[in-house]
C-alpha cells in the first residue's frame, strides 16, 4: 500500500536522501512473511540497501552534503521516495557508477565478498561451486570467484539460468533438474574434489553438494532459497575434513563496520570498472513494490531487483 508520509527531517546523526534505487534481496520476501531472523516492528516499509542523493544533513554531521552520491544498506525502509538514515549507514561515492548498479551491489556483492574472502579464503586455483548460481549473490559469487582466480562451476535449476551464469564467468554449469547435483560436482571435480560450497539455497542441495567436497573443503551457508532448513550428517565433516561455516551479512555488517565499509568502497570501485556487472534483471516503479517482491519469491530474476520510488 502506498501512503503519504510526513516531511522526513534529519534527526541526531542522521542524513536524508531522495532515494533514487532500492535493491531488493531474498530476504525481503522472508521479512514481510515475518520469517526473518530479526523483524522490524509494525509498520515498515521492506528494503533494505538503497542509492541516491543527499539532500540535507543535520547538525553536527561530517562527511555528507547536499548533492552527494550514496548507497547504505538499512536493513528495512526503504522503499520511499526519501529517508533519513544514520550517517554511518551511508557511503559516499563519486565515480559515476549509475543508481541502479549502485542499488545492486551492497548486499549481494557485500555478502558473496565476505563469504569468500573472510570466511573461506577461497585461493586461486581452487574449484568454487556455486548453487542457486542466476540469483542476485549467486551471480555475484560466480563473478568474484573469478576475480579471485577461482575454476568456477554454476550450478542453477535451468539452462537458461546456466547460460547466464556462464555469460558472467562462469567455467562449468550443472543444471540439478536435470542432472544429480552430487553426481555432477563429484565429476567435475575429480578426485580432488570441489574446495568451496557457495550455499544460498539450501534443502536437499545442501547434502548433495557437501558430499562432492574435497579434504579440507569450506561449504558456506549462505541462505535457504529452497525454503528448507537442511540437516547435514555430521559424518561427513568427519570423513572430509572439511568446515561448514556460517555467512551472516547483517551481523558482520554490525560487528566489523570498518570491515564493512572497505569492502563497499572496493566492491563499488571494482564495479565502477567494469570488473562487476551489477546486473539488472528488472527495474520496477514503486506502485509495483508486490510485483517486483513476486519476481523474488518465485525465483524468477536473474541478478537484481530494483524499484524506483
Amino acid at each position: 500500500m502506498l501512503a503519504d508520509l510526513p516531511e522526513t527531517v534529519a534527526g541526531p546523526g542522521e542524513v536524508v536522501a531522495r532515494v533514487k534505487a532500492v535493491g531488493l534481496n531474498f530476504y525481503d520476501t522472508l521479512i514481510i512473511q515475518g520469517r526473518y531472523q530479526r523483524q522490524p516492528p509494525l509498520p515498515f516499509s521492506p528494503g533494505g540497501e538503497l542509492s541516491g542523493v543527499v539532500e540535507s544533513v543535520a547538525p553536527g554531521v561530517t562527511g555528507f552534503k547536499p548533492g552527494d552520491r550514496v548507497i547504505g544498506y538499512v536493513t528495512h525502509g526503504a522503499a520511499r521516495e526519501r529517508m533519513a538514515v544514520p550517517a554511518d549507514k551511508l557511503i559516499k561515492y563519486d565515480n559515476g557508477l549509475d543508481f541502479d548498479r549502485a542499488a545492486a551491489l551492497t548486499v549481494i556483492y557485500g555478502t558473496s565478498m565476505h563469504a569468500l574472502r573472510d570466511r573461506a579464503r577461497l585461493r586461486p586455483g581452487e574449484t568454487l561451486a556455486v548453487l542457486g548460481a542466476a540469483g542476485g549473490v549467486g551471480i555475484a559469487a560466480v563473478e568474484l570467484g573469478k576475480l579471485m582466480g577461482a575454476r568456477v562451476i554454476a550450478c542453477a535449476s535451468t539452462d537458461a539460468k546456466c547460460a547466464f551464469a556462464r555469460e558472467h564467468g562462469a567455467d562449468e554449469t550443472v543444471n540439478y533438474t536435470r542432472e544429480d547435483l552430487r553426481g555432477a560436482l563429484k565429476r567435475l571435480g575429480g578426485e580432488h574434489g570441489i574446495d568451496v560450497i557457495f550455499d544460498p539455497i539450501g534443502g536437499r542441495y545442501s547434502e548433495a553438494a557437501l558430499r562432492a567436497i574435497a579434504w579440507e573443503g569450506r561449504h558456506l551457508v549462505v541462505g535457504f532459497a529452497a525454503g528448507e532448513i537442511p540437516r547435514l550428517p555430521l559424518n561427513l565433516t568427519l570423513l572430509k575434513g572439511c568446515a561448514v561455516l556460517g555467512v551472516y551479512f547483517g551481523d558482520w555488517v554490525r560487528r566489523a563496520p570498518q570491515s564493512y565499509r572497505n569492502t563497499i568502497v572496493e566492491l563499488v570501485q571494482l564495479a565502477a570498472d567494469g570488473k562487476l556487472s551489477c546486473h539488472v534483471d528488472h527495474a520496477y516503479p514503486l506502485e509495483e513494490f508486490p510485483q517486483a517482491l513476486k519476481s523474488l519469491s518465485e525465483r524468477r530474476a536473474m541478478g537484481k531487483v530494483i524499484v524506483r520510488p
